[in-house]
């Protein structure tokens, strides 16, 4: 629900703690690491590109546990910088040399836009990727370790980052909203009037993350945005957006529409390159999909065209927090508009 409350801009050393403050649970790290998709992907496209990585120096941004600078040494680097900003690095020495890999991996605290390497690097390796993609921008950070610290030439893990968008129907949020209208066979009070209000509490406008099935999308996703990391700039980034066209597989009610990302890692020796994806039609992620509820549904038939533009942007208050605003127009009816953001999370409790 959307309180009349003039929300107070976070100034950026507030932001950052409070982003990095987030990771010092170990709730965190498990998903993150439990997240067989995200972790094993991540592996393998190290492992086959050890003939790139092996006897290389690698800057691992943001890395957590140091999961992923071991699997550099695995892959055969010959030195890696794994820089990590808040205290869960503590951890990282300590697995570090659990594996007997002190040697070769030095575990820096601190921001990769603070810190300052003995060396240039020729490969960047870091899982960056927030809810919807760009949620907590530590993209710009991957950007400035790029800019900085890496050789002519140099590699980066992931390259690639695109984003798609497609019209869904959430069956539960129908069901939430027909409750109101079951209470008095019940109960025999008649609480249908509140089915308006509870739309307004449900459809808002907040980015909600949530597991969409296959069943609930209604077309073809389509592509709006593309990142080419070894060219994009922080500047590109206040403002990610793209065209859409879909169109419905059938009659339903479009009540949302659902945002979800893919990363990109160059197998040279493979015909084909290695995709992580968070698509409601692969295997769940902990990423999920970002939901975007519209104001009321709108019925479709099959082939009815879904068309918009999508903007993604940061968020005044935070600049690590992602707002997106969506211009559409289902089949005859007029062009809608909404914008939306994630919740607060300096204000709500850590789920």
């Amino acid at each position: 629900m959307s309180h009349v409350v003039k929300k107070r801009k976070l100034d950026k050393t507030r932001q950052d703690r409070l982003y990095f403050d987030s990771y010092t649970d170990v709730t965190i790290h498990e998903e993150m690491i439990a997240d067989h998709v995200r972790t094993n992907t991540y592996r393998m496209a190290i492992l086959r590109n050890s003939e790139s990585i092996r006897g290389k120096v690698v800057l691992d941004v943001g890395a957590g546990t140091g999961v992923l600078s071991m699997f550099c040494i695995q892959a055969g680097a010959k030195k890696v910088y794994a820089v990590e900003a808040c205290s869960i690095a503590e951890q990282a020495v300590k697995i570090v040399k659990q594996n007997n890999m002190e040697d070769k991996i030095e575990v820096i605290r601190g921001t990769v836009e603070t810190v300052d390497l003995p060396e240039m690097v020729e490969v960047i390796v870091s899982e960056w990727m927030g809810y919807a993609l760009l949620h907590e921008s530590m993209l710009n950070s991957v950007l400035y370790a790029r800019d900085k610290w890496l050789k002519p030439g140099g590699m980066i893990l992931p390259s690639k980052a695109e984003l798609y968008i497609a019209p869904i129907s959430d069956p539960v949020v129908e069901d939430r909203l027909h409750f109101w209208y079951t209470v008095k066979d019940q109960y025999g009070v008649d609480m249908s009037c509140m089915s308006d209000f509870a739309r307004r509490c449900i459809m808002n406008s907040d980015i909600t993350v949530n597991s969409v099935t296959v069943e609930d999308v209604l077309s073809h996703p389509a592509r709006f945005a593309e990142l080419d990391l070894y060219s994009v700039t922080v500047e590109e980034l206040r403002l990610v957006k793209g065209k859409f066209r879909c169109e419905s597989f059938g009659s339903a009610a479009v009540n949302a529409f659902c945002v979800y990302f893919t990363v990109t890692f160059p197998c040279p020796d493979k015909p084909q390159a290695l995709v992580l994806s968070t698509s409601p039609f692969k295997p769940e992620t902990h990423w999920k999909q970002a939901v975007l509820y519209l104001d009321a549904p709108v019925d479709v038939v099959q082939d009815t065209v879904v068309t918009g533009e999508i903007s993604m942007f940061p968020s005044e208050e935070s600049a690590r927090h992602i707002c997106v605003h969506v211009d559409y127009t289902i089949g005859e009816q007029k062009r809608q508009s909404k914008t939306f953001s994630i919740p607060d999370w300096s204000s709500e409790a850590q789920s």
